[in-house]
Parts: C-alpha cells; sequence; structure tokens
C-alpha cells in the first residue's frame, strides 16, 4: 500500500479526495490533514454564512464522506515539518506521518498590511468561519453599546466587497476603504467599476478610493483609521479584505522551489522541485502565478490524482481561463477572456446606463470577427453564452454591438445553447462539457436538472454557469418530447402562457393584483413585471402608459435611452414612405431641438439627442405633422421594409409599397414577446430583404409568398414559407393567426425564429395551425388581432394629453431644471456625446 498524505482541507483539498475517490483505485491509503476544526467547507460563498449562521450548510461533504470512502480526516491538526529525505511530516503534537506522496493544498492567507496599530481589539480578517463568527459577536457588542455603529473594512476587492454587504447585514454602517482609484481593480476597468461604486452607494455603502491607511486610531480598541493628517474615519471595527498570499511555509522550511514573491514552484504535472510533492490551489506558483480563483485549483486536483495513479500524460493547460461571473451584493459582476484590451490589439465596444447601474464591455479583434474579451456589470445574463463564444472562437455578428445591447435597441441575439459543440466547456470548475450534460439526460441518467447536477456536478463551484446548466437540461429535455415546467421567475410559478390565460380569465389590470393573487411574495423584479405588462397590453389592447412603472426603462419613456442619457425619437414612417412636407418637418424639428439625424437600417429616420423634458415638447410637434410613435422602444412590431414595387420598378410584380403601409397600419403598436419585423418585396430580386424579417412577403406571379420566422443578428435566420401565391386578403388572415399565435405561446423575450425552431412538429405543424386550424381557434386568433387593431391608441399622443403622464418627463422630480452634465463634440457637420474619458 503507498501512502498518499494531503495538508489542507480546503476546497481543493477536498477536490482533491473528491477526484481519488470518483477514480476508484486500490493501493492507496489517503489521509488529510486539516488546521480547523470542521471538513472542507464553501469559502466561496462564505458570506452566506451570515444569513443563518449555519456551517452545515456550507459544507462540502460531511464528516461521514470522509469515513464512508476510506480517508482518514484528521481535523484540528497543523502540519509543521516535512523531511523530504525521509518521507515524513511532523503534526503540532509531534507525531510523524509516513508518506509514499505528498499533497500541499494549504491555500492562501489573508494579507494583513504593516499598520500601526493593526493588532487592536475590533480588527478582524476575512477568511474562515471562526473569523465570522468573531465579527458577529463583536458587532452585536457594538450594537448594545451604541447606536449608529460603523464599520470599515480595507480592501475594495471582491471578498472586501462581500464583507461590506455583511456590515450592513450585522445593523452597522458600512465603509469601504480601497488603496486604488477604482473599485475591484483586477477584473474592472474604470468605467465598470464606476457603475458598481454608483450600486454600491445608492445600497448605503460607503466607498472611499485612493486612500492609504497610516496607523488605527485608539489605546486597545479601534476608533478609527488615519489617512493623511486631516484625513480620518471614525469607525468602531475593521475587516482587513486586502488580498492574500500563499501559505507556503513548509515548502519554504524543506527546501522546495519558491516564487521569488511566494508560492511554490509547480510543472504542468503539478509536481514540485521534489517529484514526489505536489503542490495545489493557492499555494502552488504555476506560469508564475498564483491562481486565486476555484476552477484552476480544482484541475490542478485532477491533475494531481491523475499523475500520482500513474497517467503522466494528463497535465495543465498552459493557459488558464480566468473568466468569472460573481453575483457580489446581489449585483451581477463578471469578466471574461481579455477584460483590458490595449488598443493596438483589438476594438472595445461599451453599453453603459448608469440610470440603471449596468455596464458591458466586449472586445473583439480588430477585423471585427472575433470575441476577444468582456465585462460586465448588473446584467450578466448573457455572460454564459459570450463565453462560450469567446472559448470556442464561434462566429459573431457583422454588429458585434448585438451581443451586449438591450434586445430593444436590436441586441440580445447570441444563439441558442444547442448550437455550442459538444466538447464546449459549461462548467469551469467542474470541467464539464456540453456534451456531458445533455447524455446524462439522452441516456436516462437524470431527468431533470437537479439529476443534471447530481450526475455531473455541474454548477455546485462558483455557480456561474447555473443558467446555461438549466437551459441545456430544458433543450435535451424537449428534444426528447419531455415537458419542461417553464417558469417566468421565482415570484411566479407560471409560464408566460399560465400568466396570460389567468389574467383574461380573471380580468386583471393590475400587476399588484397578479402578484397578490398569483404570486410567491415579494414586489417582482425586473423579468416578471415587463412580462405582465406586455401581457395586459395585449389582453387589454391597451398601451404601455397604463402601468408604466413595471415597463422597461424605454417603455417608460416611450424613447429609447443613449449612452449620454438622452433619448432618441423614431416617428413612424409606415412603409418607408414620406412626403416631402413631413420630409421638411422632420429636418425642421430636428434643427430646432439640435437633435443628431440618421436613416436607420429600418428605413425610417432617427433624431438623437432629445433630453427628457423635450420630448413631450418634439413628439407635440411632430402629431401636429402627421407623425405617431414608431414604437422603436417598445417590443412591438418596428417597421415593414419596402421596395418600391410595382409603382415604379420595371420588375415589379406587386404594389409593395401599398401593402407594405397597409400592414404596417395594421399591426403597429401590438404588444409581442420580442420586436417584430416585416418587409415586403415585389419580385424575387428581394430588395426589402423579406426573408430576413419575422415576416416576409415577395410578389410572384399569382400572389404573393408569406414567409415567417426569419432574423438577421449572431444567428441570421431566412425566414420559412408558409403559403404560397395568396391574395392580400389571405396575407393578412395568415399573418393575425401567425402573430397572434406566436404572442400567445413564446417565451418572454423569444424571437419568432426561435420560437419557431422549437414549436413541436415545425413547420408542418405550424402550417397546420394557420392554415388548416388543427386546433379550431383561428377566428379566436383572427379576432383578438382584429380587437388591437380596432383599439389602437398612439402613446406619444396619450402621454402630451395626460397632465398626469406628463410629469415623468422631468429630469428631477423637484425642479424644472434641466441636466446640465451633458457635453456633445461635433461630427460631420452634426454632433455627438463627448466621449467617456
Amino acid at each position: 500500500m503507498k501512502n498518499i498524505i494531503v495538508i489542507g482541507n480546503g476546497m481543493v483539498g477536498y477536490k482533491f479526495c473528491e477526484k481519488f475517490v470518483a477514480a476508484q483505485t486500490t493501493g492507496f491509503t489517503l489521509t488529510v490533514f486539516g488546521e480547523e476544526p470542521r471538513p472542507a467547507y464553501d469559502r466561496v460563498h462564505l458570506s452566506a454564512y451570515f444569513e443563518d449562521e449555519n456551517a452545515i450548510k456550507l459544507e462540502m461533504a460531511p464528516a461521514s464522506w470522509y469515513t464512508d470512502n476510506g480517508i482518514n480526516l484528521i481535523t484540528n491538526n497543523r502540519i509543521v515539518d516535512i523531511n523530504k529525505e525521509a518521507k515524513t511530516v511532523t503534526d503540532q503534537h509531534n507525531q510523524q506521518h509516513t508518506y509514499d506522496y505528498l499533497v500541499l493544498a494549504t491555500g492562501s492567507v489573508p494579507f494583513v498590511p504593516p499598520i500601526k496599530g493593526v493588532e487592536k481589539e475590533g480588527v478582524f480578517v476575512y477568511r474562515t468561519i471562526e473569523d465570522l463568527e468573531g465579527m458577529i459577536a463583536y458587532a452585536k457588542h457594538i450594537n448594545q453599546i451604541k447606536p449608529n455603529g460603523k464599520a470599515a473594512i480595507l480592501g475594495g476587492g471582491l471578498l472586501g466587497l462581500e464583507a461590506g454587504k455583511a456590515v450592513m447585514d450585522m445593523g452597522l454602517e458600512p465603509h469601504v476603504v480601497e488603496f486604488a482609484p477604482k473599485l475591484m481593480p483586477r477584473q474592472l476597468d474604470a468605467r465598470s467599476s464606476k457603475v458598481l461604486q454608483l450600486k454600491l452607494e445608492s445600497m448605503g455603502i460607503h466607498i472611499h478610493l485612493s486612500k492609504a491607511t497610516n496607523q488605527i486610531l485608539g489605546d486597545e480598541i479601534i476608533t478609527g483609521m488615519e489617512f493623511g493628517e486631516d484625513d480620518i474615519l471614525e469607525t468602531d471595527m475593521l475587516i482587513i479584505s486586502a488580498g492574500i498570499r500563499p501559505r507556503d511555509e513548509l515548502g519554504k522550511t524543506c527546501g522546495l522551489k519558491m516564487g521569488i514573491r511566494g508560492g511554490i514552484e509547480v510543472n504542468s504535472r503539478m509536481q514540485t522541485s521534489d517529484p514526489y510533492i505536489f503542490a495545489i490551489g493557492e499555494v502552488a506558483l504555476y506560469n508564475q502565478m498564483i491562481y486565486g480563483l476555484v476552477a484552476p485549483g480544482y484541475d490542478m486536483a485532477h491533475v494531481a490524482v491523475q499523475q500520482i495513479l500513474g497517467h503522466t500524460d494528463i497535465t495543465m493547460a498552459s493557459d488558464i481561463d480566468m473568466s468569472t461571473k460573481l453575483k457580489l451584493i446581489g449585483v451581477d459582476v463578471a469578466s471574461f477572456g481579455t477584460p483590458f484590451m490595449p488598443a493596438d490589439k483589438g476594438l472595445s465596444i461599451i453599453f453603459e446606463n448608469k440610470t440603471q447601474f449596468l455596464y458591458k464591455r466586449i472586445n473583439v479583434s480588430l477585423d471585427g470577427k472575433k470575441l476577444l474579451g468582456g465585462i460586465m456589470v448588473g446584467d450578466a445574463a448573457d455572460y454564459s453564452m459570450l463565453h462560450q463564444i469567446y472559448l470556442n472562437g464561434m462566429a459573431i455578428p457583422e454588429d458585434p454591438a448585438q451581443l451586449i445591447l438591450p434586445a430593444s435597441e436590436g441586441g440580445g441575439l447570441l444563439g441558442d445553447v444547442m448550437d455550442l459543440p459538444d466538447e464546449a466547456q459549461v462548467c469551469s470548475c467542474e470541467s464539464v462539457s456540453k456534451g456531458q450534460i445533455c447524455n446524462t439526460i439522452e441516456t436516462g441518467a437524470a431527468t431533470d436538472l437537479a439529476g443534471v447536477v447530481s450526475c455531473t456536478k455541474a454548477g455546485t463551484g462558483c455557480g456561474g454557469c447555473k443558467p446555461m446548466v438549466k437551459d441545456l437540461t430544458e433543450a435535451t429535455l424537449k428534444s426528447l418530447g419531455i415537458e419542461v415546467k417553464d417558469h417566468i421567475c421565482e415570484h411566479f410559478d407560471f409560464n408566460r402562457q399560465e400568466l396570460y390565460s389567468l389574467i383574461q380569465v380573471k380580468g386583471y389590470e393590475t400587476f399588484n393584483e397578479v402578484l397578490d393573487n398569483h404570486g410567491n411574495g415579494g414586489h417582482g423584479c425586473e423579468i416578471c413585471k415587463p412580462v405582465v405588462a406586455s401581457l395586459m397590453a395585449t389582453i387589454h389592447a391597451d398601451t404601455a402608459n397604463k402601468e408604466y412603472a413595471i415597463q422597461d426603462s424605454n417603455d417608460r419613456f416611450l424613447a429609447n435611452i443613449q449612452r449620454n442619457g438622452t433619448y432618441s425619437v423614431v416617428p413612424r414612417v409606415p412603409g418607408g414612405e414620406i412626403t416631402p412636407d413631413k420630409l421638411i418637418a422632420l429636418g425642421e424639428i430636428a434643427k430646432k431641438y439640435d437633435l443628431y439625424t440618421k436613416i436607420t437600417g429600418g428605413v425610417r429616420i432617427d433624431l438623437f439627442g432629445a433630453t427628457l423634458n423635450q420630448l413631450p415638447l418634439i413628439w407635440k410637434e411632430l402629431i401636429s405633422h402627421g407623425f405617431e410613435s414608431g414604437h422603436a422602444y417598445g417590443k412591438s412590431l418596428r417597421t415593414v421594409k419596402t421596395c418600391v414595387g410595382s409603382t415604379w420598378c420595371r420588375y415589379g410584380m406587386d404594389e409593395s409599397v401599398s401593402f407594405g403601409i397597409e400592414l404596417e397600419n395594421r399591426y403597429r403598436g401590438i404588444r409581442a414577446p420580442h420586436k417584430i419585423k416585416g418587409g415586403v418585396s415585389g419580385c424575387i430580386r428581394e430588395c426589402a430583404e423579406a426573408r430576413g424579417k419575422d415576416f416576409g412577403l415577395i410578389a410572384v406571379e399569382g400572389g404573393w409568398n408569406l414567409y415567417v420566422g426569419g432574423n438577421g443578428g449572431a444567428n441570421p435566420r431566412h425566414a420559412e414559407l408558409l403559403a404560397e401565391q395568396i391574395d392580400n386578403q389571405t396575407v393578412i388572415k395568415y399573418l393575425d393567426r401567425y402573430l397572434m399565435f406566436y404572442m400567445r405561446t413564446a417565451k418572454p423575450l423569444q424571437r419568432t425564429a426561435a420560437w419557431q425552431e422549437r414549436l413541436d412538429g415545425g413547420m408542418a405543424y405550424l402550417k397546420e395551425v394557420i392554415i388548416e386550424d388543427k386546433l379550431g381557434i383561428a377566428a379566436d386568433l383572427e379576432a383578438e388581432m382584429q380587437t388591437l387593431v380596432n383599439k389602437f391608441e398612439c402613446e406619444w399622443t396619450q402621454a402630451v394629453n395626460n397632465p398626469e403622464m406628463m410629469k415623468r418627463f422631468n429630469h428631477f422630480v423637484n425642479s424644472k431644471e434641466e441636466d446640465d452634465n451633458l457635453v456633445f463634440v461635433p461630427m460631420r457637420e452634426q454632433k455627438m456625446p463627448q466621449q467617456w474619458q
């Protein structure tokens, strides 16, 4: 029997044990030494301990697991010496233990800066459960003797900010002190850090940047921090979270090769300078780097196990992916690939909305064809797919901005998880691929998400891959014909279709009615609120104005917010046809309000740079000239693009402009799961690009060919042929049915292309429903659409004629003043927002 000793029972030490057990090998004994009094626990989610102070919930595995798997776990015992020649280790009780292979998984310790007074009572580090227990007890003491107590956190990195939330939970006023000029300096650029700072400050966390602490004030107990002669922060408690240092003292004392700045050097086999001693996790210096993430540590544990078992061909990758997604104090923060991109290496595209504390940045290659990295703050829902596009070198849209723009601004086209290659690594912590996840379902090993997680352990590490694991599970189940219950969010145990029926039958007219009668408590979220708003607008044939507070921001203000806080105004120009008088009117209005003008890809004129208080004034003038809202901000019909057709073109076979105008006027204002675009081409030359639209018509001999379910974006898709050689009346009948069926059954934010692709029975089934009326609902669908058509009302007109609605178009609640922070610079005889520094 060969003896393996593991020193350190943190997350990586435990993972070594787990990988060793999974290998089902014989001929070895495994002994694990841990300094702490309990088995390994999840340090990544350490802050969860503040919720209920339950250490058991954080355990990676109970003590019985080690016993059941033949592992000798020795807790509360520190190894103090290694004798490489004799292959022994000595513990704190002066007992010697012999090894054949030694694995150092000692991790790291908090870095405590050499600040005068740091030894005072009330100063803590943020590393172990015992540290947290000490903080909780001390905070209770402060609350008993002093109202409005304060606690400072030294360090504005990940753990420091988590500590800030913990301080709030303990009833103290939190102050985060950071030496660098920005928060999370290793993960975020200056602008994303500023957005995060604004969000945290809005939550009540005070941020102090560019602060070097000279000393801790107080006699024996901390009373404050001094940064300069007249720069003092009073505080009753200090939590130090200023980084980590590898726990490498055993390597130093036994003569292993060390890094200049610490860490035990290892090769790609995780071997130290002694081939019988391995180092894994935060104590290991690989590629001259200490990797502080869980995923690389787990990979190291796997490699060390395989090397000890004789599989010497299994080694660490030369490049370590440092991408990560975290929910920091309830705020999404993520970075992947190369988050900081020098100008000579690539191009950066940025979307920022400080009003909603959102920041997204992607970096693409100089030729615009490859995704190289990115940063997300506030909304990282698309992280998993963007990460996969980066890892697998997948194609990106011709306009890469679509990858990060909100769906209402032409973005949200990331493709389908099933498009990923089987070898795509979905869970980096546990090295689980898409193929492994799908295979557990296809072979019957798992029948739901819980089963997939149990079989593969995907999502059990940092948790960043959970959304993609869920999507893959559901997509695979559906492909096998298994029904998947698809709830909208945690506030409702219903999918979109079920809520549609509930609202329709019960006649609810407010979000609170729906939530109170069918919700799970709480106040709703950014997912369910816009969904319910859209459903009520469809069912009651109403506009977005009725419950504007639960709408997305663009719907709320009936305009698209731009990167400098101004708005764009897009009046409807049905079919792209416009009179000279109306063109002149648009030009005069743009000149009057000094707006940037551009013809859009949907053949409309967009007016940029309007301030919030200018919107109603601009709308009034547009309305007086016969314009109405173009719904560029809404999940609704955008445009019906047309060519000139038989009116002018010698190739034209039908009047595409006239029919395009009729269709656009018919479907304007309808609320749908996603935006809708149409196109009408007068012949097969296809100048209106009708087959790239949600619905498209092409004139042929004998009538129109009707195509449905197309789109551009990251995964362009041609619309499919629904019906051939039909007249105008039949086109409208089929389109009424198609659009209403889509609006009834699609998921939130699901384009027609994605909905159609996942429709059971595909195009054949769709033809049966729409053309043959297989379900017997055709008349109902037509009647519902006609109700929406009959009750159309321009939202701009509705807003300017209602004094109560007009109140929301002021920059400030208590003042009529305008925003004086807007700065524009010249650009080609027009203007643009000044670039951020």
